[in-house]
């Protein structure tokens, strides 16, 4: 095998390791396994979920507490996966369509992207800074009209995507917001 044809094979494989960490989240965060969130941050990884800004394990609690109280289900699909790869480190932008099925309508729809800095270590990629970008909620009533979710106290108004090398998936290093505690405000 050529040396070309390695570094592509190495390459493939790095990204289905970073595509699987991916997946792990979205089944763990569905099914409420903390563990299997867990296992994809690093120790000091930050997490910018829109208003919140802290460590996965503050993210976990907050996550978790409000899909257990608030949803009888939870749907987190992912799909356009783009993934650059820096030696030990890699970019990559993940496209995600959330739905929640509320204890009490409306439901909520949110899609958005996953831009995540994630790095290897002995060996093994995990999560190192995420930025959840939510770019539309709707609210879903039991018929086929569908709104959008103003003012929704957890995930408030959504952040614009940037149609322009602006965007914060561009962004290197990226720089997530670190609060350490849910916001009350979406002023930052």
């Amino acid at each position: 095998m050529t040396p070309d044809r390695e570094k592509k094979l190495a390459d493939i494989i790095d990204r289905d390791e970073i595509w699987q960490t991916l997946l792990r989240y979205s089944r763990g965060i569905d099914r409420f396994d903390r563990d299997l969130v867990r296992s994809c941050y690093w120790d000091d990884a930050v997490d910018d979920h829109h208003l919140f800004g802290g460590t996965p394990d503050q993210f976990l609690d907050l996550a978790i507490g409000y899909h257990k109280n608030a949803q009888t289900i939870t749907h987190h699909a992912l799909s356009n996966h783009y993934c650059e790869l820096d030696g030990d480190h890699a970019h990559a932008e993940t496209y995600y369509l959330f739905i929640g099925v509320n204890v009490e309508l409306p439901h909520l729809m949110s899609i958005g992207r996953y831009v995540d800095h994630f790095q290897r270590r002995n060996g093994q990629w995990k999560i190192y800074s995420r930025v959840c970008v939510i770019e539309r909620n709707y609210a879903l009533h039991d018929h086929p009209d569908m709104s959008i979710a103003e003012g929704d106290p957890v995930f408030g108004p959504v952040r614009q995507a940037d149609r322009t090398p602006g965007d914060i998936s561009y962004q290197r290093p990226l720089s997530p917001r670190l609060w350490g505690v849910a916001r009350t405000d979406s002023s930052e």
